[in-house]
């Protein structure tokens, strides 16, 4: 075999081998999470839901944060607009963790209903825009 073809068969078998690492990387670190609408229809179809480990991924409903500071305790609601969960997570929360902040919270569904949280995870709610141009300016 000549050198430039055992040049390009280990080219392509490099370049198979990086884009399988890649795939798999890819597959195995991307988030997926069901919305609140999608959990209520897994938990009516199939019970063995609860008590596993899931992420949920939604807005936190407006006036339900309540915070306990002494045990580091913090309850809200989830919601999408369809389905809700009640949500119990200790720890620290994220600076961005507002009312209506986009949320992915991991953890357990209870039976009672109850989300228990072991992971909260608040999207940044700042966008960058332009300033507003002054007139005359």
């Amino acid at each position: 075999m000549k050198a430039g073809a055992k040049f390009a068969v280990g080219g392509a078998l490099i370049l198979v081998t990086v884009g399988y690492l890649m795939a798999s990387g890819i597959k195995e670190t991307g988030v997926y999470y069901l919305t609140p609408a999608e959990l209520s229809e897994k938990v009516r179809v199939d019970g063995r839901i609860y008590d596993a480990g899931i992420k949920i991924g939604a807005r936190v409903v407006r006036g339900s944060i309540q915070r306990d500071v002494a045990s580091q305790t913090i309850t809200f609601r989830v919601s999408d607009g369809v389905a809700s969960y009640p949500v119990i997570y200790r720890g620290l929360a994220p600076d961005t963790f507002t009312d209506e902040a986009e949320v992915v919270v991991e953890g357990r569904l209870q039976r009672d209903g109850t989300f228990r949280a072991t992971t909260l995870l608040a999207k940044c709610g700042s966008r960058f825009e332009a300033a507003p141009q002054q007139a005359g300016a």
